[in-house]
């Protein structure tokens, strides 16, 4: 290491600044020891780094003073390691600030907004170290470069031409593939290059190159400008893998390895024996399918020749890229879902398990894969609870994937898990795709309901036991159903009693007229709810009075105090109870025309599906659900509710929202990275109430 490196480190006045644990007085060890002879201690000194000066990607005025030392180490030949330590540059440099080019002193988080405008700005005038290190002796440098200067140099046109003659020159097929995936970052960063970039890839993509390059700039391609791909780029990607497969086993059977192989070490070159071409492929293929977006046939073909594939880990890709299109893009999977669920019989636990992961998050869009689900089941017992730790147990994946599948062959294995004591946390409550065909499974969800100790876990206990017997209906066959509903329902403790309660009464709501019985006690709940309560409950009430008499006059007074009240909870289930009222709700209609100025949008929206219910007259109402369905993506569903109910005719351009949607390739809720484990459920009901919209079917 040259002696220079360090010069001036120690007139740093470092207990002054600040990093995540507090005075950076321990910063000058760090960055001694990223210099270290001793291969611990460099990473020891770099996870250092990560979880003070830089950590979770903050920058402090220790971050800031530490660059001028990290420029000047990875400048030193004689350092090793400097590839983690340009990496750790690129990442402190590369903050994004959605191009704010001025910072408000007034705006809360002005300093920190500064320190990561500043931190780009002394790394990027520093970044000609890293042309000059584009071509260095060590290998691993020469893999991290070229990224770090496509995402920092303020020259690009400099640095695609640096980009295209290093293919050349380079031998390591790992550093060119490198050199590409940098080429596609310029053209994202810099869109007046995009020209220059696709018209280089385009020439990388001929048979010039090898086959993990043309792919790899075929990626690049579908990344920055996939309208420049071609229509048949599905059967040609389809071949360079084979060709990638059948060149990695041909390298993993010569024994020695030739003299001009340049690529992956020997622990790589094992894996290809089993069939993997590249340690690279994956993320090859997760670049072209986000580059093919709503090209759903295409991405569909593509993920089939993978699951047809003898690598499981390619297969195992090919499942989690699956799921990601499923969740984000509609259309005709009825073909994948099948090779979803050859995977689900594997011997290899970690790929099957996720296959029948995806699958349950299919619900009945999982059908075509059933049998295949079934086998498994039947075959292996041991699949069809999972414990972990001391959490409570639950369904496992493909026990799980036929319930939401809908499949009444299941039940006989729910019984068998009911029957060994073992509820399965989410058993009772995962029930509705089975409705009354999961009767036989009533008896035992009733007795266990009966037995629940009325104590601090109720809560957790009885809320899946009361779901259950809500989708089987269970009023109509036991007559013990409602005393057991009505037993938790009284004795829920203080703790938790708001959840217990609303959920009991959501199961009588169901139960209906057979639920008469509990009447008494729904009209004094109506009349002095308990303390502790909220108001929503007395409009829970009110729903599961009207399910059993119908009879308006006993709770329309109720709901109409409600629809008054100053709760915004209260206000929006009494909305939509009312709303279930039909005609029979009209006089709440002024009450539901206030709320359509609600400062709450939910109720805004509740509030307007129940004034078209009751009054039929949807002129108040629509403009109102029309915003909403622009404006609030998940009250789709809703909307589309009352629009399958009511009729789209009356409604101004309410069957040209609708002809859209059902138009439209994008999940309606693939908004953001946030995602649940019903999105496709709730996607799918959406489209179904769109279709009995148009179609006037009930």
């Amino acid at each position: 290491m040259g002696a220079m490196v360090f010069a001036g480190i120690d007139e740093v006045d470092w207990a002054s600044l600040e990093h995540s644990y507090g005075p950076a007085d321990n910063v000058p060890e760090l960055l001694r020891g990223l210099a270290s002879a001793d291969p611990s201690e460099r990473e020891s000194a770099l996870d250092g780094m990560y979880g003070t000066v830089h950590h979770h990607g903050d920058v402090y005025d220790s971050t800031l003073a530490c660059i001028p030392f990290l420029m000047e180490l990875v400048a030193d030949p004689l350092v090793e390691d400097r590839a983690a330590i340009i990496e750790l540059l690129t990442s402190i440099g590369g903050i994004d600030l959605d191009g704010d080019d001025e910072l408000d002193p007034d705006d809360e988080g002005f300093e920190d907004a500064a320190n990561y405008a500043m931190a780009a700005s002394a790394v990027t005038a520093g970044c000609e170290v890293f042309l000059d290190l584009a071509g260095d002796h060590d290998r691993e440098v020469r893999l991290v470069v070229p990224l770090t200067l496509a995402s920092l140099h303020s020259d690009p046109v400099r640095v695609l031409r640096l980009l295209r003659h290093r293919l050349e020159v380079e031998k390591d097929d790992e550093v060119r593939l490198a050199c590409v995936e940098a080429g596609g970052r310029i053209a994202l960063r810099h869109k007046d290059l995009t020209p220059d970039v696709v018209e280089w890839l385009t020439t990388v993509t001929g048979p010039a190159y090898c086959t993990g390059l043309r792919l790899g700039a075929l990626a690049q391609l579908a990344r920055c400008a996939p309208a420049a791909l071609p229509h048949d780029v599905v059967p040609w990607v389809n071949t360079m893998l084979r060709r990638l497969d059948e060149e990695a086993a041909a390298i993993a059977a010569a024994d020695p390895l030739p003299a001009s192989f340049t690529g992956p070490p020997r622990e790589i070159r094992a894996a290809a024996v089993a069939g993997l071409a590249a340690p690279w492929t994956a993320d090859l293929l997760r670049t072209l399918h986000t580059g093919l977006g709503d090209r759903v046939e295409d991405r569909i073909a593509l993920l089939a020749d993978q699951l047809s594939r003898t690598d499981r880990d390619r297969r195992l890709d090919a499942v989690r890229m699956s799921e990601n299109l499923l969740r984000t893009w509609r259309g005709a999977y009825d073909d994948l879902v099948v090779l979803l669920g050859e995977q689900v019989g594997d011997c290899e636990p970690r790929l099957a398990d996720a296959a029948a992961g995806v699958l349950g998050g299919l619900f009945q869009l999982a059908v075509p894969a059933a049998d295949a689900l079934l086998e498994r089941v039947e075959a292996d017992p041991g699949c069809w609870v999972r414990s972990w730790g001391e959490g409570p147990a639950r369904l496992g994946p493909a026990v799980m994937a036929l319930v939401r599948a809908g499949d009444p062959r299941v039940v006989p294995v729910l019984a068998g898990i009911l029957g060994q004591g073992d509820a399965a946390g989410d058993l009772a409550s995962s029930l509705d795709g089975l409705g009354t065909a999961a009767a036989p499974l009533a008896p035992a969800l009733c007795d266990l309901l009966a037995g629940v100790r009325l104590d601090g876990r109720l809560p957790e206990r009885a809320t899946p036991l009361l779901r259950g017997l809500s989708a089987l209906r269970a009023a109509d066959l036991l007559p013990d159903a409602v005393p057991a509903v009505l037993r938790v329902l009284r004795g829920a403790p203080d703790h938790g009693r708001e959840l217990v309660v609303g959920e009991a009464l959501r199961t009588l709501t169901a139960f209906g007229p057979a639920a008469a019985p509990a009447a008494p006690e729904l009209r004094a709940l109506l009349c002095a709810p308990p303390a502790g309560l909220p108001p929503e409950a007395g409009a829970r009430a009110a729903g599961a009075l009207w399910a059993i008499e119908r009879d308006a006059d006993a709770v329309l007074p109720a709901l109409c105090g409600l629809l008054g009240g100053p709760d915004h909870d209260g206000r929006r289930a009494a909305a939509t109870v009312v709303g279930g009222l039909g005609a029979a709700g009209a006089p709440a209609a002024p009450l539901l025309g206030s709320l359509l100025w609600s400062a709450e949008p939910w109720t805004r929206v509740e509030a307007a599906a129940a004034l078209w219910r009751v009054t039929g007259d949807p002129d108040r109402a629509w403009p109102v659900l029309r915003r909403a369905w622009a404006e609030m993506p998940h009250a789709r569903v809703r909307v589309a509710g009352a629009l399958a109910d009511l009729s789209t005719r009356e409604a101004d351009g309410a069957d040209r929202l609708v002809d859209r949607e059902l138009l439209t390739l994008r999940r309606h809720n693939a908004v953001g990275g946030s995602t649940g484990g019903h999105d496709i459920f709730e996607d799918e009901r959406l489209l179904a109430l769109c279709r009995r919209a148009v179609t006037g079917t009930p």
